[in-house]
């Protein structure tokens, strides 16, 4: 059988590792940093699926599509849609208890939903959940894990990809080879300077699958969360506290979201991020407020335990008083250019997770759908892996396969000299400019300002994902500033659609 590389400790890296153990391959597990720690084990809400009566996967696939703003690829959503609930139950014998009720699995109502259909697991520590349980399965099995590796780059021989160079924890620089690489290595919210994400996020699959000459796609479609709570770490407020009754509020304790669309706080994430992010703007730029008084104190710590303890530790009780969010750069929509199995264009090289693009997500995702796709994808790519294995030519060409949408292929020009990227500074400038609102003046600048910078020599972690952040925030530029019309999470000033629609003019937030 396959000697298999699999690099990320989330849903989709420990999946695809436990999938592919029990299908007999010999699997090695890499992570970055420890194997609990990522994106998955802080999504709060749920995992969406379609699996009770009054519900369908049509349903959940229209939901899909209405919210990614036409460019959701359909096929892809059909995968999601109709795999998905056997992935969930696939969940419940690897040991997630999802919550219950008197009448069995309890579910919850997120925005652009059009059923309540999302499963959750200690009120709202669902990724929690679901890590540990993944975790202590792939612990059962005979995968060699490695926690504290980075990959640095990937290897390619024959244009085939063959292995990976990693940073170990010792600090030292090593090679290990595969006969499939599978890149589980999540987004990339850490090249902005408001983000939900953990500082793990850097983007580091996408950066050296580039590098590598794979194709990548949709970067322009970062996806900001509408209800970050407005203290330090920004820290994710989930959106089933508005699926639950939560409304959001002006400083003049005014419910806004009524007047920019009927579906109020349950409008696409990208639609209510962007009406938070203009409302504060219109008022001197101070917070919104997000109203949950009415869920009752004991309510709030039944249902959100985590974040009533988090809410208060802030210093807000939010059982009695509105508390201030802010929009914050969540999930990336783009990333490498897989097919239906993960198979990138490279021989050799999969993706799964955030990591990829799918097609499901289109411009805008609707929640809840990530974890549901980490799972769904993870396991076409092992059965992939392994009918490629099982074939008796075990042919390179038959790898290929036809990509949904267009890709960035051309490389930003490299810069060997100029001053050594500042990640401070990096960060301030993609969210000034590539945030929530773009325009081609604001783009331009940061295009001018990432190609004056030079990356460092991957010698060590901090340089290594330097490297990465600044590779990735050329791409996304260079990806904004080719879509010059808006569309889902990506909103362009100056598309003269969107400025015959804006009231008036406003300040962009200072750095």
């Amino acid at each position: 059988m396959a000697r298999v590389l699999v690099i990320g400790g989330g849903i989709a890296g420990l999946w695809a590792a436990v999938k592919a153990t029990d299908a007999g391959h010999t699997v090695d597990l890499v992570t970055k940093a420890e194997l609990a720690e990522g994106n998955t084990r802080y999504a709060q809400g749920g995992i969406a699926a379609a699996l009770f009566p009054d519900d369908s996967a049509e349903r959940h696939f229209a939901d899909t599509i209405e919210a990614g703003a036409g460019l959701a690829d359909p096929a892809a959503v059909r995968v999601l849609v109709e795999e998905g609930p056997d992935r969930v139950r696939d969940l419940i014998r690897f040991g997630v208890a999802f919550d219950r009720g008197e009448s069995g699995l309890e579910r919850g109502l997120e925005a652009a939903h059009s059923r309540a259909r999302v499963l959750h697991a200690g009120g709202d520590a669902t990724g929690a959940a679901i890590e540990h349980a993944l975790v202590a399965t792939v612990r059962r099995r005979a995968v060699a894990i490695d926690e504290q590796t980075m990959l640095v780059d990937l290897v390619l021989e024959g244009g085939r990809v063959v292995g990976a160079r990693l940073l170990g924890a010792s600090g030292t620089l090593v090679e290990r080879r595969a006969d499939a690489v599978v890149l589980a290595t999540g987004g990339s919210g850490y090249l902005f300077r408001h983000t939900t994400n953990p500082a793990v996020a850097t983007g580091d699959g996408v950066a050296a699958a580039w590098r590598a000459g794979a194709r990548v796609a949709d970067l322009e479609f970062t996806q900001f969360h509408p209800t970050a709570l407005a203290a330090p770490g920004t820290p994710l407020i989930s959106e089933a506290v508005r699926g639950e009754g939560a409304v959001l509020r002006d400083a003049s304790g005014h419910r806004f979201m009524l007047d920019v669309d009927p579906r109020g706080e349950l409008a696409p994430r990208d639609v209510v991020a962007r009406a938070v992010w203009r409302r504060s703007l219109e008022q001197g730029g101070a917070p919104v407020l997000l109203d949950a008084t009415a869920l009752g104190g004991a309510e709030l710590v039944r249902r959100f335990p985590g974040l009533d303890a988090v809410v208060r530790a802030a210093g807000f009780d939010w059982a009695s008083e509105p508390f201030p969010v802010t929009p914050a750069a969540h999930y990336a929509m783009g990333g490498v250019a897989t097919d239906l199995d993960g198979r990138t264009s490279l021989p050799g090289l999969y993706a799964v997770g955030e990591v990829a693009r799918t097609g499901v997500h289109g411009a805008n995702r609707l929640a809840s759908n990530s974890l549901l796709e980490a799972a769904v994808f993870a396991e076409r790519a092992v059965r992939a892996i392994t009918a490629w294995e099982s074939s008796s030519t075990r042919d390179a060409g038959a790898h290929a396969h036809a990509y949904a949408a267009a890709g960035v292929s051309a490389r930003p020009s490299d810069v060997v000299r100029g001053a050594p990227v500042d990640r401070d500074e990096l960060r301030a400038l993609m969210w000034r400019h590539v945030g929530l609102e773009r325009d081609e003046a604001g783009l331009a600048e940061a295009s001018a300002r990432l190609d004056a910078w030079r990356a460092p020599e991957p010698s060590n972690r901090r340089d290594a994902e330097d490297r990465n952040l600044l590779d990735l925030a050329r791409l996304t530029v260079a990806a904004a500033r080719a879509r010059r019309t808006s569309c889902g999470a990506h909103y362009r000033t100056d598309d003269p659609d969107v400025v015959a629609q804006l009231p008036v003019p406003l300040e962009r937030e200072a750095a």
